[in-house]
């Protein structure tokens, strides 16, 4: 696989949240420069990065390494996703545009016409778009950076069941948008955290599981099952 430069930092943080480096496995520039089809310069500066971000540690004598969270620390996320994705919706209720307003109206109404029809298989992308959409609404560069980056660690942390009843949760999304369409900010920031805290009970922890290391030190899995980012989200 070759892939530009500028984008390394993307694709291994991409293979860390979707398994391909296990936790606690070494990320070595050589290995990660070959496998990207990049020089090892721009590999380097994407560790940093993910270590500023906490996908990866640097261990004494082993160098960068995936990082190996706590249950504490995933709890947290959780919890601090509660506190922001509401003030996302009411900075989106203050800010959005005509354009956001159109894309969040058309996601809703193709999530609930797939509820209707029984079709599942794309609804966790709807809803990751539909998230995604409304931090961009919020209009603010700080608070959407820090939206994305809990995005994708509580991808990396939990898997997510979906719902058991969708269409009630495409009806919270819907009632969401008409807040943020009237402007009332108080409103979308109560149904933000409502609807948070309810799907914030279909997270499950993932396991580690380590089942080989390839001869350049970087552990991966022998089985792979790509987690897409948006399922961390409804």
């Amino acid at each position: 696989m070759r892939i530009p430069a500028h984008s390394v930092c993307t694709a291994i943080r991409d293979d860390i949240v979707s398994g391909v480096f296990e936790r606690g496995g070494r990320l070595t520039e050589e290995v990660l420069a070959r496998r990207y089809g990049v020089s090892r310069v721009p590999v380097r500066e994407a560790l940093r990065t993910l270590e500023s971000e906490g996908f990866v540690v640097t261990r004494r004598h082993a160098g960068a390494c995936v990082a190996e969270p706590t249950e504490q620390e995933a709890a947290d996320l959780l919890e601090i996703r509660m506190l922001l994705e509401p003030l996302g919706a009411a900075r989106a209720a203050q800010r959005r545009t005509e354009a956001h307003l159109k894309v969040l109206r058309g996601l809703v109404r193709l999530g609930q016409e797939r509820v209707r029809r029984g079709e599942g298989e794309d609804l966790r992308s709807l809803g990751g778009w539909f998230h995604e959409t409304l931090a961009q609404a919020s209009g603010s560069p700080a608070l959407i950076a820090l939206l994305t980056q809990l995005r994708h660690k509580i991808a990396w942390m939990y898997s997510v069941e979906q719902p058991a009843r969708p269409a009630d949760s495409w009806a919270e999304h819907g009632a969401l948008v008409d807040a943020v369409a009237r402007g009332d900010a108080e409103r979308a920031r109560s149904l933000a955290a409502q609807h948070a805290e309810r799907a914030a009970t279909a997270h499950r922890l993932r396991r580690t599981d380590r089942q080989g290391t390839t001869a350049g030190g970087v552990r991966v899995r022998t089985s792979q099952h790509p987690v897409n980012i948006a399922g961390a989200r409804h």
